[in-house]
């Protein structure tokens, strides 16, 4: 079956928009009406006259799009693309350790699930918590939540002290250390691009820090011709398109096997199985009603304040 034509074909027939994030595979994105980041993909979602939105990324993704378009219909290819940073921060959990620190202000990053989303003031994406977390007061108490490296970043550079949950990303935190000394050895001037998801031992070695649209565009800006990437490898099929004499190499994780970084949730997504989802509107994503009002809340002031 020729998918590109069949689902070309379906998108027509009921106005829909494909939207994918950095992280899935080339031909997802080569087939997308739009390609970004968390936040691109929220102000994307928030705005579409599509009927209906079809979210080529994981489930908290959708959930997002949902939230800020609740009328429209949100299909996902794959229900189990779930995220291991979302996973490890249960809303029961959460609402315990907000409990725990009164007087707090919680920012969650958007890799939440609905519900703990429900539970926060504001949202944030590695696009803009810097510039949120700066935008409280100095003496303000601040919960965030739920990935640890990215927070304690945040602090490092601001000079807060937020009260971190205990989270992470499991593609960033295997970042070999030690094997991007070797790239850099082999690749004596190239930049180390780097995520702020990752560990601060990998952040220590970095030229730059930033989301995945930031450091997308940081190499295009760049006169440097050479990049050691850490984030996840999908990245590097929209900075090969873009950059395409520029060379991008992947930071390699901590395993034997492989050369390159890999979310294994991301990858659940294929082009039959987006086919599918667009042929049959399933899955599609559903959210409790009560909590879609609460975390519409803080998704629109994360929104707000990154005009």
């Amino acid at each position: 079956m020729d998918f590109i034509k069949e689902i070309n074909k379906l998108r027509k027939e009921k106005n829909a928009v494909i939207m994918a994030h950095y992280y899935q595979s080339g031909d997802i994105q080569d087939i997308a009406d739009n390609v970004g980041d968390s936040l691109q993909l929220a102000q994307w979602a928030a705005k579409t006259d599509a009927d209906i939105i079809v979210l080529c990324g994981v489930h908290f993704m959708g959930e997002t799009a949902k939230i800020l378009s609740p009328n429209k219909k949100v299909l996902i290819p794959d229900i189990e693309a779930g995220c291991s940073l979302a996973d490890s921060c249960s809303a029961d959990e959460f609402e315990k350790f907000i409990k725990k620190h009164p007087n707090h202000r919680v920012i969650s990053y958007v890799n939440t699930t609905a519900a703990v989303k429900a539970l926060s003031d504001v949202l944030v994406t590695s696009t803009n918590t810097r510039n949120i977390v700066e935008s409280f007061n100095k003496d303000e108490k601040i919960i965030f939540g739920p990935d640890k490296n990215l927070g304690n970043y945040i602090n490092s550079v601001t000079g807060r002290n937020m009260v971190l949950w205990n989270g992470a990303c499991h593609v960033h935190e295997k970042f070999s250390v030690e094997k991007i000394a070797v790239l850099k050895k082999e690749y004596p001037n190239a930049l180390v691009l780097a995520h702020p998801e990752c560990k601060a031992t990998v952040l220590a070695m970095a030229d730059f820090v930033g989301s995945t649209a930031a450091i997308l565009n940081f190499a295009g800006k760049s006169e440097k011709k050479n990049f050691i990437v850490a984030t996840e490898s999908g990245i590097l099929h929209k900075m090969k398109l873009s950059y395409p004499n520029k060379q991008f190499i992947p930071a390699p994780p901590d395993d034997e096997i492989c050369a390159c970084n890999e979310c294994s949730y991301m990858r659940l997504n294929t082009m039959e199985k987006l086919y599918k989802c667009l042929r049959d509107e399933n899955p599609e994503i559903k959210i409790d009603p009560e909590i879609q009002e609460k975390a519409v809340k803080p998704i629109l002031r994360m929104l707000e304040l990154s005009k």
